[in-house]
């Protein structure tokens, strides 16, 4: 658990909770579309209508149709939640304890759209192709909050290698379809964990290979 207790968090003013939960509707309108008729099939204006927004809200939010669907909305809670572990943990440690804080109490419907997420991004060709930029938007992100609590550079190799290593954890587990279940959590805690431990059941297998 977290030592930075809920209410001592700054709160969004009532403009940034707005904006977020109009993203947030734009988004799940989408998926939901996207879900019923087809990414192809489905419009911004399909979106919009649906949303009860204006094609210029919608473009504020999201520039194109293939960000609605590419953007997480975890992310910047994760980040905080990173920032906020106790100073004493390990880089690994820290982000073990703010996804069991983030992900461990989630609502199975907020996991489930996730889920459908993943397996939008996974069967479109384009929305594959940009997943690469905004692993490289995300890793900047982590790496900036992790750099921080090491007192180190984002641009440190030590600090790259890490972050690098932890997002491709994420991957593994997000990238499987079916695997945003209850599951999730231990899942990627149990790859950071050997991650954490430089992983020790791999250890070895070279020098048996050579038996």
């Amino acid at each position: 658990m977290s030592q930075l207790l809920e209410a001592d968090r700054p709160r969004p003013g009532l403009r940034e909770r707005k904006k977020a939960k109009t993203r947030e509707a734009i988004q799940e309108h989408a998926l939901r579309l996207f879900a019923e008729r087809g990414y192809e099939a489905t419009t911004i204006a399909d979106i919009t209508d649906a949303a009860e927004v204006s094609p210029s809200t919608f473009f504020r939010y999201f520039p194109t149709k293939e960000d609605v669907a590419l953007y997480d909305a975890l992310d910047p809670i994760l980040l905080a939640e990173l920032a906020a572990q106790p100073a004493e943990l390990s880089p690994v440690g820290a982000l073990r304890a703010a996804i069991r804080e983030v992900f461990g109490g989630m609502p199975s419907g907020v996991l489930a759209q996730q889920n459908e997420r993943a397996a939008l991004v996974i069967s479109v060709p384009e929305l594959r192709m940009r997943m690469l930029d905004e692993l490289v938007r995300s890793m900047r992100l982590f790496a900036e909050v992790i750099a921080k609590r090491a007192g180190r550079d984002p641009d440190d190799p030590a600090v790259s290698a890490l972050t690098g290593a932890a997002i491709g954890v994420s991957i593994a587990v997000w990238l499987n379809p079916g695997s945003l279940d209850p599951d999730y959590v231990g899942l990627m805690d149990a790859g950071l964990a050997e991650l954490e431990a430089g992983f020790p059941g791999l250890s070895g297998i070279g020098d048996r290979g050579l038996e």
